[in-house]
């Protein structure tokens, strides 16, 4: 794709191999969190996130598999600053980190190596398949890992549904609409699509890597627990954006030096959830973290700080729960089997 003048691919296709292409894709090659980078995740922003994560996971685990041996995996690890603040809180409960083993999947070779330089003092497993994981529960986490997953576009018109791919020509990169059938894409989806939809954004890519979650979890018990972008409308819109250096781009520029993403539709979740026998709680990352207590951690930590700690402590926290910043339009997203509902954290 990055080296022909002339061709034609459909988008979810085209944001794969601008992201994951094994030499040319933006995760591959680029390491791109912080501020040098091209965005700043929570787990980066602040220690505490992760803290509130951590405590989260201990929670489940004495309430469903106390004294059990759990797996506590990342989906798509980054730089791998959550799970090293995991394993340090982890290390603290002794009759909990004893019970734990610690993996990471993760595609990007490049991030691999990054991951195990960060973890090296810790007994972190890697896998490139889910297959490979022991036979035990497991507690599936991803921090903003559904919406760097490939999303197809499919837009009504006239009555007729079309589904958008991209042309080259000449080296020249556009959008284009190729009419389609709608029937293949409900029986991936397994439910109808309503008459009055006009827009769909739906990521195939993700249906999968949920099916093949609940699946683990059916037979050998667990959770899954994501934290990404998120809103709650019924009517979908497109929410595609590329990112570089902080600012948004159109995604059609700096193909393979920008990340590719999309905010995820609740709704949508839902559905898909329902389809597999699982059950969905949400809640706004602000309400999340505060009721888990990051406000008390905060004010703990900053006891015997200076004023200038202090104020950075409390700015950090400011931007994982502010309203306008990462407050409201990051969710937190718990997938689970009717018989362990947890209520911590949500609604």
């Amino acid at each position: 794709m990055f080296n022909k003048k002339n061709y034609k691919i459909s988008l979810d296709k085209f944001i794969e191999k601008a992201l994951y292409h094994p030499t040319k894709g933006y995760y591959m090659k680029n390491i791109p969190f912080g501020k040098d980078g091209d965005f700043i995740t929570a787990p980066n922003i602040s220690i505490i996130f992760s803290e509130m994560i951590f405590i989260w996971i201990i929670s489940y685990w004495k309430k469903f598999y106390k004294n059990k041996k759990i797996n506590i995996v990342e989906l798509g690890a980054g730089n791998a600053e959550m799970m090293y603040q995991i394993i340090n809180s982890a290390k603290k409960f002794d009759y909990f980190f004893k019970n734990c083993d610690f993996c990471i999947y993760e595609k990007s070779k490049k991030l691999i190596n990054l991951q195990k330089l960060k973890l090296k003092k810790y007994n972190v497993k890697w896998v490139k398949s889910l297959d490979k994981l022991q036979n035990k529960p497991t507690i599936f986490l991803g921090n903003e890992f559904l919406d760097a997953l490939p999303v197809k576009q499919f837009i009504k018109a006239n009555g007729n549904w079309y589904e958008r791919f991209i042309y080259k020509k000449n080296g020249h990169l556009s959008f284009s609409n190729i009419r389609c059938k709608i029937d293949k894409i409900q029986k991936k989806l397994k439910f109808k699509i309503s008459k009055k939809t006009n827009f769909l954004e739906i990521s195939l890519d993700q249906i999968n890597y949920i099916k093949q979650l609940n699946n683990f979890i059916s037979h050998k018990g667990g959770c899954i627990l994501f934290i990404d972008y998120a809103y709650l409308g019924h009517t979908m819109y497109d929410t595609l954006q590329a990112v570089k250096k902080h600012r948004k781009i159109n995604i059609l520029e700096e193909v393979g030096n920008a990340d590719i993403t999309h905010i995820i539709n609740i709704p949508f979740l839902k559905k898909i959830a329902k389809t597999l026998n699982l059950e969905l709680d949400y809640n706004t990352q602000r309400e999340f973290l505060l009721n888990l207590g990051i406000l008390k951690r905060a004010e703990i930590l900053a006891s015997k700080k200076s004023f200038l700690e202090k104020a950075n402590i409390y700015y950090r926290i400011n931007r994982l729960i502010d309203k306008k910043q990462m407050g409201e339009i990051f969710k937190v997203i718990y997938f689970y089997k009717k018989k362990e509902k947890f209520k911590l954290g949500f609604k």
